[in-house]
């Protein structure tokens, strides 16, 4: 499978991402943790779902080789993250697209569901953030607010975001501490981190409401960032939701279960309404 690394002006910001397949587009949205990008966090699930779509993953702004603007004049807040990607999908000349978001990319993809739901056809969440459960951040979520940019503080950011029967590989850890010794990116991280203490990842409850679009909600039973109450309550809000949980699964259902995760986004893409 030939994976394509790329790039595109999206709301001025230099947007690195990567492409395979054909077909009807799928966008891959990653999560926010330390050295998260488009490579580490959907390479192996690329590789499957590009047989049947045009895969699309983008590393967000302040991430992988996408732009990091100085926090002295960008606020890396959920609304900027919403306007890039609503910019990046727009430069691609893209509308009815389908989304998968994990964590701090759910709540993107929500987002664009707000704000332009035109551009969007249907949404997975994957341990998606925008709602306050639990209400203060988590131990699990504390290492990745926390980190220390030390190669034993990455491996305890996977811990937290992964199952404990997860066992990541050395390859893994150093990949992501590598992405976070580029001092643009741990500037980033750090006001990302802060916004994200101030609780501008959640949405108000009757604004989620208005989203209806068909949306599939992904939980890994023992995700201690995003919890299954979480997952419960979107399924409540969101009127066209269906639910799927994984059993032993962390935060991180497309690297710890990926061929499941994977069938379980087809099967749901399949689906007519």
């Amino acid at each position: 499978m030939n994976i394509s690394s790329c790039f595109i002006q999206a709301n001025r910001i230099r947007t690195h991402y990567l492409e395979a397949g054909s077909g009807a587009p799928l966008l891959l949205l990653h999560g926010g943790g330390a050295g998260a990008d488009s490579v580490g966090n959907w390479k192996e699930c690329i590789k499957i779902l590009a047989k049947r779509y045009r895969v699309i993953a983008p590393d967000m702004v302040g991430f992988g080789k996408t732009d990091k603007p100085s926090p002295e004049n960008f606020t890396y807040d959920q609304k900027s993250r919403n306007d890039h990607i609503v910019a990046f999908i727009e430069a691609l000349g893209l509308t009815k697209v389908a989304v998968v978001g994990n964590s701090m990319g759910g709540a993107t993809a929500l987002g664009v569901a707000l704000q332009r739901p035109e551009l969007l056809d249907r949404i997975v969440l994957m341990g998606s953030a925008g709602l306050a459960i639990p209400p203060v951040p988590s131990p699990h979520l504390q290492h990745t607010l926390n980190y220390d940019f030390t190669l034993e503080g990455m491996r305890r950011v996977i811990e937290g975001l992964t199952s404990p029967r997860f066992k990541p590989t050395v390859e893994m850890i150093r990949y992501r501490y590598e992405l976070m010794t580029d001092p643009a990116a741990a500037e980033a991280l750090k006001a990302i981190n802060a916004e994200t203490k101030k609780g501008t990842l959640v949405y108000d409850e009757d604004a989620l409401r208005t989203i209806k679009h068909p949306v599939l909600v992904v939980n890994g039973k023992e995700d201690g960032v995003s919890p299954i109450a979480r997952a419960l309550r979107f399924l409540e809000l969101l009127e066209n939701s269906r639910g799927y949980i994984v059993p032993h699964c962390g935060h991180w259902a497309m690297i710890e279960t990926t061929a499941e995760f994977c069938s379980v986004v087809e099967n749901f893409l399949a689906l007519e309404f």
